[in-house]
């Protein structure tokens, strides 16, 4: 059975991972008789935000344990995930990916990413092995692919588009409905909720991203 990595950021949109979007990946890869390898890194997440008043409260959370809300426990820690382990990997977005996965919702293009994180997209790449990038997450993947040039779609936005270029990124701009793929680097990239609208828009094109990993497996 093909064996997909989820790599998680914690669980809600505000301060991790965006849970439309993981759901979606989850249902399309079980629907393909793929199986999910769900993991997130054993740190703390950047902030706690209270979805309903979109405030920070000052908790403190650890993005595995929050992560594992969404996976119903089946999780692995990153840092004991091989590129050998699986055969394709797959980030959905949420602020958790630009957050606790790097820091880029703070430093932009200076981000630093999460040293476990960076050095599985790396194997991946190195291994020929295809990687997906949801929403905001493809921020994060570019900066942990400098100097290999990806190509990544982030929606429309101005300011984002501009820190993937200054991070050594190819911006491709595309709809919603839509999945760009890098062929030399095997990525496949949707814009996802950088453009929304609702969760039916989404998974167009979630589920195309997702269909072209395990092709490209």
């Amino acid at each position: 059975m093909t064996k997909i990595g989820v790599l998680l950021s914690g669980c809600g949109v505000n301060d991790g991972c965006e849970i439309h979007e993981a759901v979606i990946t989850l249902l399309t890869l079980d629907r393909a008789g793929a199986e999910a390898v769900c993991m997130a890194p054993d740190v703390a997440q950047l902030d706690v935000v209270n979805h309903l008043t979109g405030e920070a409260t000052g908790e403190k959370r650890n993005v595995l344990v929050e992560s594992a809300r969404i996976a119903r426990g089946n999780i692995k820690d990153i840092s004991k995930v091989r590129a050998a382990d699986i055969d394709g990997l797959i980030i959905p977005g949420g602020f958790g990916a630009a957050k606790n996965l790097s820091d880029f919702a703070v430093k932009g293009k200076d981000a630093v990413v999460n040293e476990d994180v960076k050095q599985l997209l790396n194997d991946m790449v190195s291994a020929g092995k295809p990687v997906g990038a949801i929403c905001i997450a493809p921020a994060t993947l570019t900066k942990a692919l400098e100097g290999k040039n990806p190509e990544v779609t982030i929606g429309n936005d101005i300011g984002t588009a501009g820190a993937i270029e200054a991070m050594g990124g190819q911006h491709k701009e595309c709809s919603v409905d839509m999945i760009h793929v890098d062929s030399n680097n095997k990525l496949v990239t949707t814009p996802a909720y950088m453009l929304g609208p609702g969760i039916k828009d989404v998974a167009v094109g979630i589920e195309k991203l997702v269909n072209k990993v395990l092709e490209l497996v």
